[in-house]
């Protein structure tokens, strides 16, 4: 079935989610701030608007990909005088746990059914359309919303009540952040004990260190061709974004009395990365900060 959906924040991911949504045949209304941003998604298909109410007017699901939890639970506040009873609410921002849950609990004053739904795939998955959604919220809110987000997916991972998607997505990338550190330490190492890195990816690739680090983000160039360390690393997952999924799980774990001391020790590294300047560069770049390239 055909949908209009009202797509809100088109950036490096919000533009090509919502242009796999035209091509699925759906109607999608863009919203952002950004003239270049409405400019590049009409490019894909999507009818820009400059007023956000006006693109939610009449839409059977809205979609959010925003920056954080605080915007989110505005831009949904303000939604919230114009959608209808019914309407499927989908927020694929990454943000805190108990942003989400709040903006489940106002949308539900309206009637409409919510979802919570962080992806993990970068840009390019965007592009693609493989992108793993963790999604958040109750059975028939799920049903409906499978329809919105298998266009722009790989997979679809329920993950339970109101928050377990952005709860899922804090705990997959702290592990993520404290992985891409010990393969950075592992490679940084066998340089130093005069390793080749083809050598080292042949035997941690296949043994028991392997891991998406090593696999598919290999912070090296050479053994991996589509690693950003063969591109000068520019970013896949921009080290920022890490850093910001990180910090996001530290919030977590102090609101819920949970010991991350790995999770808090990588948090502090990216945060000494980014400001040396490379936030910007792909998280896998955090090697040349190991091998003190900034020293």
């Amino acid at each position: 079935m055909t949908m209009t959906i009202a797509f809100i924040g088109l950036g490096n991911m919000g533009g090509p989610m919502a242009g796999n949504l035209i091509k699925a045949g759906h109607s999608v209304n863009g919203f952002d701030l950004s003239e270049a941003a409405r400019a590049a998604a009409a490019e894909r298909g999507v009818s820009p608007f400059e007023d956000m109410a006006a693109a939610v007017t009449g839409a059977d699901a809205v979609i959010t990909m925003l920056p954080n939890g605080g915007l989110v639970k505005k831009v949904w506040a303000q939604i919230a005088e114009t959608v209808a009873p019914g309407t499927i609410m989908i927020d694929s921002s990454t943000i805190d746990v108990d942003s989400a849950i709040a903006a489940h609990a106002m949308m539900a004053e309206k009637g409409c059914l919510t979802l919570d739904a962080p992806v993990s795939g970068g840009t390019g998955g965007a592009e693609a359309g493989t992108l793993t959604f963790m999604v958040g919220g109750s059975d028939d809110a799920i049903a409906k919303g499978r329809e919105v987000l298998e266009p722009m997916a790989g997979r679809v991972v329920p993950c339970g009540g109101a928050g377990a998607g952005q709860a899922a997505k804090i705990c997959n990338n702290m592990l993520l952040g404290i992985s891409m550190i010990g393969a950075a330490e592992a490679f940084a190492l066998g340089e130093k004990l005069g390793l080749e890195h083809q050598a080292l990816f042949d035997v941690i690739s296949t043994s028991s260190g392997q891991c998406w680090s090593v696999n598919t983000n290999c912070p090296v160039p050479g053994p991996v061709p589509t690693s950003p360390a063969n591109n000068g690393y520019k970013p896949g997952f921009a080290a920022a974004l890490m850093l910001k999924d990180l910090r996001l799980a530290q919030e977590a774990a102090l609101s819920r009395g949970a010991q991350i001391p790995l999770g808090a020790e990588a948090a502090q590294m990216f945060g000494l990365f980014e400001s040396l300047g490379h936030g910007g560069e792909d998280f896998s770049g955090i090697i040349n900060f190991l091998r003190g390239a900034d020293k």
